[in-house]
């Protein structure tokens, strides 16, 4: 029996956003969350209200979180900082190599809409 070879998947293509994102429009469109630790958490639920928002993990952790574009959450999302990623949370391996693949620039790139969250 000989062995037939699936087709090659086409290449992932390279998102581009701008840099200073509001956090709120960055975790909705992302749903990670880097905690101090290092950990990258997946986002169950992103509540809004004015300028906070109660995150709900699929870990079972919930948090308050306050708007921010220069905040560490927002650095280490834009940069790709962290350690490793939440085993309870489980984030599958295509979000991981989709996040890997987004750069952001700062005179080019998509705008995050706040409306589309």
């Amino acid at each position: 029996m000989s062995q037939i070879d699936e087709p090659a998947r086409p290449a992932q293509k390279k998102r581009t956003y701008r840099k200073n994102q509001p956090l709120f429009t960055l975790i909705g469109k992302m749903k990670l969350w880097p905690s101090r630790k290092g950990i990258l958490h997946g986002i169950r639920s992103l509540e809004i209200t004015g300028s906070t928002a109660v995150i709900s993990t699929h870990c079972g952790k919930t948090f308050t979180i306050r708007n921010s574009r220069t905040s560490r959450a927002s650095r280490w999302l834009r940069n790709k900082i962290f350690v490793s990623p939440c085993k309870q949370c489980a984030i599958p391996d295509w979000k991981l190599e989709k996040y890997q693949g987004t750069s952001f620039q700062k005179k080019s790139g998509a705008v995050l809409d706040r409306e589309k969250i």
